[in-house]
């Protein structure tokens, strides 16, 4: 291939390179008001935490799972009911969550770990035994009003996702 040819074809990759961010948005950002993510970037640590609390606190997480090697099959239902949501000390966190699984329905105090990726939390769990359910690993993202992540439970783990619903009906 010759040099013009070449000279042509990065010329045109570069355009519709172009093209492609400014029909999507990406190139007007300075003209753009701040996005979630960046006015979130703006806030202290202390000031994600504690949003990040009183967002979860009373909340339910609404969403799915699946179970590795099923993923061709309909996503099974999950909730989690979180009663409350506190920073305990240094990187741990406690959650009061009523968990529903399989012929289980306990409310249970939990200690985790919530890691920080910027302005994302990330909750962290490695072998946690939960009485009555068994022991569990996982890492769950939050960002907005969603999450999502990957969980463990013995030779069994999936993928699992969902919406965080602002208040519990504490009939459900």
């Amino acid at each position: 291939m010759t040099l013009r040819k070449r000279t042509i074809i990065a010329g045109l990759i570069v355009s519709s390179f172009l093209c492609t961010m400014r029909l999507s948005g990406y190139a007007d950002d300075e003209k753009k008001e701040p996005t979630a993510e960046k006015k979130n970037l703006e806030l202290t640590q202390d000031e994600l935490e504690n949003r990040f609390a009183e967002q979860l606190t009373g909340a339910a997480l609404v969403g799915s799972f699946t179970v590795a090697g099923q993923e061709n099959k309909t996503p099974h239902e999950e909730r989690y009911e979180l009663k409350k949501v506190e920073k305990a000390r240094g990187d741990l966190w406690t959650f009061t969550a009523r968990i529903k699984y399989g012929k289980n329905d306990v409310e249970v105090p939990m200690t985790l770990k919530v890691l920080w990726a910027g302005d994302t939390p990330v909750i962290t769990l490695t072998d946690l035994t939960i009485p009555g359910l068994g022991t569990f690993t996982a890492r769950v993202m939050f960002y907005g009003d969603r999450y999502a992540g990957t969980w463990q439970h013995g030779e069994v783990g999936g993928h699992m996702w969902g919406v965080i619903e602002a208040k519990v009906d504490e009939d459900k």
